[in-house]
């Protein structure tokens, strides 16, 4: 059992690593391993909307950031988590350029896998970016994995985001929770219970 986790801050060993790390830690208590990937500090482009994914088999057309990278890994991972820090209220841009690229070119990876998402924050914020994050799960139905709280951390520093005893049990039970229903779907595929296969409609409301 393995869970992928995208740090999606410029600041590798930040807030946003540290709750992150207190996710991985409990997974590791409970038999799972994980990585974390930071997705650095460098250009990282938007989507373009140009299609060249539907040729290149999960695979977007840029190749010079992380993105192919975390598709890569996410083809043999069990369960998400992407993590944020909030800029006014939001998500990192960064960490939103990679998930339109990830989700677009990369969805059939993703697809019935659990994830999670968390945010970090000094004070406010945290929830809309939680929302925003989860999003990207719901439209490539994939199951949320939730807690026992808002998933998020606040403290300007890691060493503030390890004075929120709150926060970091959040994390703590996300990893328990996600463990838990790694575990529930590979029962439930050993019984011959397999993901549906639904079919996509698009509508476009032009007349």
């Amino acid at each position: 059992m393995k869970v992928l986790m995208i740090n999606g801050s410029p600041r590798a060993k930040g807030c946003t690593f540290t709750a992150l790390s207190e996710i991985a830690d409990q997974l590791k208590r409970e038999g799972a391993d994980s990585e974390i990937v930071q997705l650095g500090t460098g250009p990282l482009r938007d989507c373009i909307a140009c299609h060249k994914c539907d040729e290149l088999n999960n695979r977007c057309i840029f190749n010079d950031d992380v993105v192919n990278e975390i598709i890569e890994k996410a083809e043999s991972a069990d369960g998400f988590v992407f993590g944020t820090p909030v800029y006014y209220a939001h998500p990192s841009g960064r960490v939103l350029s990679a998930l339109d690229r990830i989700f677009y070119a990369g969805s059939s990876v993703f697809a019935h896998k659990p994830a999670a998402a968390i945010a970090s924050a000094r004070r406010a914020g945290t929830t809309a970016s939680f929302d925003v994050m989860n999003k990207y799960f719901t439209i490539n139905q994939m199951p949320i994995v939730s807690s026992t709280y808002w998933n998020m951390v606040h403290g300007n520093s890691p060493e503030e985001v390890r004075q929120d005893l709150e926060g970091l049990q959040t994390m703590r039970n996300i990893a328990s929770n996600m463990v838990y229903l790694i575990r529930c779907m590979e029962a439930g595929a050993e019984k011959g219970i397999n993901p549906p296969k639904n079919p996509k409609i698009f509508t476009n409301f032009i007349r």
